[in-house]
């Protein structure tokens, strides 16, 4: 990593160091994977500040910042990068369409390696580089469509292997600083730094119902770090270097003029509390079931919604559609079916509030809840708002068909 930074960037680490859905198409908001791509990339340089000169003083609450402050941000990173990037691979792809490649990290000693599930999609042939300069073939041992997540097994001694810790998802908090290790353009053993930006974000799952809708895929982490095509399936990492999620895509708004994405300063991250859960049981039996409510919500309510609707609040997931013989439809719950002024939306359908009491500000919140703390079979205590009136049902929660 490079020591020099401009005074611009001196001054945003300190700053930063002291603060120390329903389904959308991706047609109608562009969401261009970070994956595989075999076209390399210039660096562009950083422009050096001259040594002589003192860096600016910026006033904050806790007082006049130190050189000694920025010294000791910049040795945390690389220390952090010396004693994660071991664990960190990058992966090559050969399959009918071409050469890809992408990112991963290792999960335990037994050579499971985990990265994303459109890295790996329909590999012919697969190679997990370590940065070690150990080169192995792997093998894909099981995928999950729904968080867009794949385990790679991989045969190489336990003392070859380092392992990430797993941190917990729930603690971050949004400004807190994280790392993006990977390999993009082909660039192995990248580090970027940014920031949280957001977390509960929704995205598109890359499963699809049987009316050819995306199921959704909840509890991403939004993030300005940098990620390009080739950093999917590599770590985020808080200042612990614990791992708080999976790389996996980019918001951009078109492409180079070779075809690659442009890179927006949106990136979303799969979080490690969906990593703890599914991972372990892709493992064991090379599945993972998520629950299932059987509905479709408008992923926000507007003012217009609300005063179209007649509702009392703007925050709620409201029900567009139930399907038939669903969790939700077993339990009651009801559809808008009156049209209102609004084109295609109807009213007198429940509001979901809160889940098993905890608030619902958005379908993006009861997405998230579930995914991290239910299974199918569960039993989830939804708070409704059904004219005028709260109404507490339980839904015993089905699998994704």
């Amino acid at each position: 990593m490079k020591k020099i930074f401009t005074w611009f960037v001196i001054t945003w680490l300190i700053l930063v160091t002291l603060g120390c859905q329903a389904s959308f198409s991706s047609s109608s908001l562009p969401f261009l994977s970070a994956l595989n791509t075999s076209t390399p990339a210039a660096t562009p340089s950083v422009g050096a500040s001259s040594p002589s000169k003192a860096p600016p003083q910026v006033q904050v609450d806790s007082g006049q910042v130190k050189t000694a402050d920025i010294l000791n941000t910049q040795d945390l990173l690389v220390g952090i990068y010396k004693q994660v990037s071991p664990g960190v691979v990058s992966i090559e792809t050969v399959t009918s369409q071409g050469a890809g490649a992408g990112s991963g990290f290792v999960f335990n000693k037994d050579g499971y390696i985990v990265t994303n599930y459109h890295v790996v999609q329909d590999s012919e042939d697969l190679v997990v580089n370590f940065q070690s300069g150990l080169k192995v073939r792997g093998k894909v041992k099981a995928t999950d469509l729904d968080s867009d997540i794949a385990v790679v097994k991989v045969d190489v001694k336990p003392e070859d292997l380092f392992p990430l810790t797993m941190g917990d998802s729930d603690q971050l908090q949004v400004g807190q600083m994280v790392l993006a290790i990977g390999n993009p353009y082909r660039l192995s053993s990248t580090m970027t730094l940014g920031i949280v930006s957001a977390k509960g974000r929704l995205l598109d799952s890359i499963r699809q119902t049987s009316s050819g809708q995306s199921f959704s895929a909840g509890d991403l982490i939004q993030t300005d770090a940098s990620i390009n095509p080739g950093n999917s399936g590599g770590p985020l990492l808080n200042l612990n270097g614990e791992v708080v999620g999976i790389n996996r895509a980019i918001r951009t708004n078109g492409v180079t003029q070779v075809g690659e994405p442009i890179n927006t300063g949106i990136g979303f991250a799969v979080s490690v509390n969906v990593v703890r859960r599914v991972v372990p049981e892709l493992i064991r039996s090379g599945k993972y079931d998520y629950p299932y409510l059987g509905l479709t919500a408008m992923p926000e309510l507007t003012l217009f919604a609300e005063e179209a609707l007649g509702l009392s609040r703007t925050t709620g997931a409201y029900i567009l559609e139930i399907v038939p013989g669903g969790p939700v439809d077993k339990a009651g719950l009801l559809a808008g079916k009156k049209q209102t002024n609004i084109q295609g939306l109807k009213g007198g359908g429940d509001l979901i509030i809160a889940a098993d009491g905890r608030p619902v500000q958005a379908y993006s919140d009861l997405v998230g809840y579930l995914f991290t703390n239910k299974s199918p079979g569960d039993v989830v205590s939804l708070t409704v708002l059904r004219g005028g009136n709260e109404v507490i049902v339980d839904v015993t929660l089905g699998k994704r068909p």
